[in-house]
């Protein structure tokens, strides 16, 4: 599924272009329940203004939906081998691709390590469960490629009615907390980093990647 020319990926030139203010906040809990299977602890922090924006979001959701966090903070060597294995599917799928299509095309469901805002200490992955805990279906598997998903990790995708109220919900509820969310992940949603500076037309950045 195309991106419009308004969507901006984490390759693009403009990103790592926006200057870092850092503030040295601490990372903290985001004090929401991890799904299972999602990783390891260090995965459920991220910068204190962050968890306190969680959560606001959290308290905005319609009765019956509860947010859930797959990851927070990621380590650099981590995104690195993110990056390294998406990479080498990129290429292999799109065998005539230049090198910076590559990197386009990488970039649509993981971040260069110079700019990722999960390294900052400043992006969540989350989903939203019932009341039971049961993982409500948003339109795809959270972390599906696009190939995987056949393009309905994109955000705006086509989805059924149902899917499409919960992320409606989802995104009233962080985009009400400040938070702006990556187009071509809806459970992809970051404040303070580069690409919610260039998105947000401030001046700067507030974290920049910060060490465990």
């Amino acid at each position: 599924m195309p991106l419009t020319s308004s969507d901006v990926l984490l390759h693009d030139p403009r990103v790592a272009a926006v200057p870092v203010a850092e503030s040295g906040e601490p990372l903290v809990g985001t004090g929401l329940p991890r799904r299972p299977g999602s990783g390891g602890p260090q995965g459920s922090r991220v910068r204190a203004t962050v968890a306190r924006r969680l959560a606001l979001a959290r308290a905005a959701l319609p009765g019956g939906m509860h947010l859930v966090l797959a990851e927070g903070w990621r380590s650099p060597a981590a995104q690195a081998a993110i990056v390294a294995s998406y990479r080498s599917r990129v290429r292999l799928d799109h065998p005539t691709a230049t090198d910076d299509e590559v990197e386009r095309l990488t970039s649509r469901y993981v971040a260069p390590l110079a700019v990722a805002p999960h390294v900052a200490g400043a992006a969540v992955d989350v989903t939203l469960v019932d009341g039971t805990g049961r993982e409500l279906d948003l339109g795809c598997p959270l972390d599906a490629t696009p190939e995987e998903s056949d393009g309905r990790c994109f955000t705006d995708a086509p989805v059924p009615p149902a899917a499409r109220a919960l992320r409606t919900a989802l995104s009233a509820a962080m985009t009400g907390a400040g938070f702006v969310n990556y187009p071509t992940e809806w459970w992809h949603w970051s404040y303070g980093d580069r690409y919610w500076a260039l998105v947000t037309g401030s001046p700067a950045a507030l974290y920049g990647p910060v060490a465990a």
